[in-house]
C-alpha cells in the first residue's frame, strides 16, 4: 500500500483505485491519496498426498425375504426370519459397530399384470446394514448369514472411518508437499518464498481400488455351503482385508523475492 499527500512524489499504481479529496471528506480525513500497489512474485503449486493404509471398517449389506400366498403369513415369516437375523448380528457382541435397518417393503405379486385383483402372492423384504469393527470373525459372520433362509449377503465393502486420521496425515502431507515444491521452484530462481497468499483444498477422496470393493454373495440352499460343516455351522470364508488409497491434493499461492534471472 502506498500513501501521499497530494503534491507529493510518492507514485500511485493504479489511479482507478485511488481515494478522492471528496472522499475522504467523508471519512473527515484530509486530502490523502492511497492506492494497492504490489511486484512480488507468485508462486503457483499443487501439493498431493497419496497414503495406503489398511481398512478400518468392512459393511455388510443384508436382504431378508419371505413369500407367502396369504399377506398376514408374508409378514409373520419376515418377522420371524427377521429376528433370526439380527439375533445372529448381536451375538457377535463388540465385534460389530453398527447394526441398523434400512427398510421394509411388502409387495403383492399379480398373476397377470393387467388384472390388478388377482395376486398370487405376497413377497416381504427387509434390508439390513452392517458395521464390522473386527475383521477376524468376518468371515464367520457372512457365511452364517448366508446360510440363513432366503437371506441375501453382499459385501464386505472395506472403508475408513470418516473421522479416520488417516485424512487428516493425507491434508498435512499435501500441504508440506507444496512447501517443498515452492521452494523448489523459488530457489531455482534465485529467490527465496516470504508469505502465504492462498491455500485452497483441492479435494479428500477415498479410493477402494482400481476394480472396486469385492463382493460375496451368498443364497440359502447355495451348493456346497451347508454340506461344508458336515451337519454343522457353515465354514467360515477367508477374507483379506483391501488396502485403502487416500489421496489428498492442495493448491497453494506465495510470494517471493525477486528471482535472479541473471545467474546461471
Amino acid at each position: 500500500m502506498i500513501a501521499s499527500v497530494l503534491g507529493g512524489s510518492a507514485p500511485v499504481a493504479d489511479p482507478d483505485l485511488a481515494l478522492t479529496s471528496s472522499d475522504n471528506d467523508r471519512f473527515g480525513a484530509g486530502p490523502v491519496k492511497l492506492a494497492f500497489m504490489t511486484d512480488a512474485p507468485l508462486i503457483s503449486v499443487r501439493g498431493e498426498a497419496v497414503l495406503e493404509v489398511e481398512p478400518e471398517i468392512a459393511r455388510l449389506h443384508v436382504h431378508v425375504q419371505t413369500q407367502e400366498s396369504d399377506r398376514r403369513r408374508a409378514l409373520d415369516r419376515l418377522v420371524e426370519r427377521n429376528e433370526q437375523c439380527l439375533d445372529l448380528v448381536r451375538s457377535y457382541g463388540e465385534a460389530i459397530e453398527k447394526l441398523e435397518t434400512g427398510g421394509l417393503s411388502i409387495t403383492p405379486l399379480l398373476k397377470y399384470r393387467r388384472r390388478e385383483g388377482d395376486i398370487r402372492a405376497y413377497r416381504g423384504t427387509v434390508w439390513i446394514k452392517i458395521t464390522v469393527a473386527d475383521f477376524t470373525v468376518l468371515g464367520e459372520l457372512v457365511t452364517r448369514l448366508g446360510d440363513l433362509e432366503r437371506t441375501y449377503v453382499n459385501g464386505p465393502h472395506w472403508q475408513l472411518r470418516r473421522d479416520s486420521p488417516v485424512y487428516k496425515d493425507a491434508a498435512r502431507q499435501a500441504a508440506h508437499e507444496a512447501v517443498s515444491r515452492a521452494r523448489s521452484y523459488a530457489e531455482a530462481l534465485g529467490s527465496r518464498l516470504t508469505g502465504l497468499v492462498e491455500l485452497a483444498d483441492e479435494g479428500l477422496t477415498t479410493d477402494p481400488g482400481r476394480n472396486g470393493p469385492h463382493e460375496y454373495a451368498m443364497m440359502a440352499a447355495a451348493p456346497g455351503i451347508a454340506e461344508a460343516a458336515d451337519g454343522g455351522g457353515p465354514e467360515a470364508i477367508d477374507l483379506e482385508p483391501e488396502t485403502q488409497t487416500v489421496r489428498a491434493a492442495v493448491e497453494a499461492r506465495f510470494r517471493a523475492t525477486a528471482p535472479d534471472l541473471e545467474s546461471p
